[in-house]
């Protein structure tokens, strides 16, 4: 039997993951991309987005931000110019319907909440959430590419997931304006 080279190994390893992919991108509707900038307006990553049947995908990858948990937000207005000072003209959270703030709240969530993630010690963060709440189109959920857009906002701290507004998640410290492809 003839011994397959390490080039043909690593294809044939790779063949499923580019089916899967490409069976997961035949159900996406329509994507955007998010540019991260922290607050000195330095870009320190991109988020993904991608909108299927049933809820809207967001793949996140950033290097440079202090490691621990983070909190992350839909907010509801698409911009970031202020990073100086702490991207107040994003707006408070993408909530159309008025719910209260946070995933374990009885009157909630809002259309803007997540998950936490973890930013490692070296300042890597990959991470991947699910939306059901929110749509780029607005063909379900809160209508993110609306008049005045939206965009991904990062928070120095984890969210309790409860308190209102913000769920003590502490200051804006990254933002991204959620850009239609």
């Amino acid at each position: 039997m003839k011994s397959l080279s390490r080039a043909g190994f690593v294809l044939l390893l790779a063949a499923p993951m580019v089916t899967a992919v490409a069976a997961t991108d035949e159900h996406v509707t329509a994507t955007a991309t998010a540019t991260i900038i922290d607050n000195e307006g330095q870009e320190i990553g991109q988020v993904l987005v991608r909108q299927g049947p049933n809820g809207t995908l967001f793949d996140l990858e950033l290097e440079g931000l202090p490691p621990g948990q983070k909190a992350i937000h839909i907010h509801s207005v698409g911009t970031c110019d202020d990073h100086d000072h702490g991207f107040q003209d994003s707006g408070g959270h993408l909530n159309p319907e008025g719910k209260d703030h946070g995933l374990m709240n009885p009157g909630g969530p809002d259309a803007g909440d997540f998950t936490n993630f973890y930013v490692h010690d070296d300042g890597y963060a990959w991470a991947q959430f699910f939306n059901e709440r929110a749509s780029l189109d607005g063909s379900f959920g809160a209508q993110m590419l609306d008049d005045d857009g939206a965009a991904l906002v990062i928070h120095e701290n984890s969210d309790d997931h409860v308190s209102q507004p913000i769920g003590g998640a502490g200051a804006r410290i990254a933002c991204g304006v959620i850009v239609a492809d």
